[in-house]
């Protein structure tokens, strides 16, 4: 890899001749510009607006713009003069936690390489001791033509230095966040967590740029002299969620259904994760107790049937009865109608 910047890094008295190199690069398609009437390319000329003529990169140079509107030539030289310690060295000003750093502040990277046998010692001393340290280094450093602000940490065995933006060059948030006043309930903050859980991990080696391999494809079926299908864009959701727990329950099915997920295996781990919250019972819709309450259901239903079999044999059984102590009354009727009788024919014989 071509190095970009050479110099030092100043680790208190110990100097480390090392080359700066890009550690990012991009991908990205790049398109010209054209006249559509014709194809022609449309191209930018540096023209100097005293003379008209078009100058070469050779005769251009540096100038600040005066409060009055006049130009002030600077030269390599003036700036080369500067007593900037960090003209040609990374100057290490502290070793902090990498928490303690913004992400909002991260810039540019670049891999900082050893440069020559005798810089081989003095940067694995510092690679080691970053590692063991556990902290990363802020530093100092002047690049094109400014002085700006890195970070140093190891990433496997070669030390990375990420630029970084001055605190004041970062933005408060200010009137970013809602100004109205929200309560989030418990139960949709499961089935937010439910969604983080189901979504899971990544390996960020399989994301790769959808937009760019469409690109590259319709560039070559064109160059092929085919056309490829035009399939309609997703239409963009900026309507109002009216049920955000609706919504977050369709997400998350959504998402078990995506990954191929069980979603009755999920429903157990959900539950889980707010033992002991007031809004426990009302996530059951997403994942908490439904499928029991379920079962209890078909289990009524299963029973009912049951109970009325139980009536239908008690009525039976009182009919049942009723018939016995029929047929008991008859028979003491017939005996009391005999005794009765029998006197009779004894008389009249």
């Amino acid at each position: 890899m071509r190095s970009i910047w050479n110099g030092a890094i100043s680790f208190g008295l110990v100097s480390i001749p090392i080359k700066l190199v890009n550690a990012t690069e991009h991908h990205s398609i790049s398109f010209r510009q054209i006249h559509t009437a014709d194809g022609g390319r449309i191209r930018y000329r540096k023209v100097c607006e005293l003379d008209g003529e078009e100058i070469p990169a050779s005769e251009i140079g540096k100038g600040y713009e005066e409060p009055g509107g006049g130009i002030m030539p600077i030269t390599d030289d003036d700036l080369a003069a500067l007593p900037l310690p960090t003209a040609k060295t990374i100057e290490i000003v502290a070793f902090v936690p990498a928490a303690r750093i913004d992400p909002l502040q991260m810039d540019s990277a670049y891999y900082l390489s050893a440069s020559g046998a005798p810089a081989a010692k003095p940067y694995v001393l510092l690679r080691e001791a970053l590692k063991r340290s556990d902290k990363v280094a802020v530093a100092k450093f002047a690049l094109r033509g400014r002085e700006r602000l890195g970070m140093l940490r190891v990433v496997d065995d070669a030390i990375v230095m990420h630029g970084l933006l001055w605190p004041d060059e970062v933005r408060a948030p200010e009137g970013v966040a809602p100004e109205t006043n929200v309560t989030v309930r418990d139960a949709e903050l499961d089935l937010a967590d439910a969604l983080m859980n189901t979504l899971g991990e990544v390996d960020l080696d399989t994301l790769h740029d959808d937009y760019r391999e469409a690109v590259e494809e319709m560039i070559a079926a064109k160059a092929s002299g085919g056309e490829l299908p035009v399939e309609a864009a997703p239409a963009a959701g900026g309507g109002q969620v009216i049920d955000l727990m609706a919504a977050l329950e369709k997400s998350v099915r959504a998402a078990k259904e995506s990954r191929g997920e069980d979603e009755g295996e999920e429903v157990a781990e959900v539950t889980r994760m707010a033992p002991g919250k007031k809004g426990k019972a009302a996530a059951s819709p997403a994942g908490g107790k439904k499928k029991p309450a379920a079962k209890k259901t078909a289990t009524a239903k299963k029973t009912t049937p049951a109970a009325g079999a139980t009536a239908g044999a008690k009525k039976a059984a009182a009919a049942s009865g009723k018939q016995a102590a029929g047929q008991k009354q008859a028979q003491a009727t017939k005996k009391t109608t005999a005794k009765k009788a029998a006197p009779r024919k004894r008389a009249s014989a």
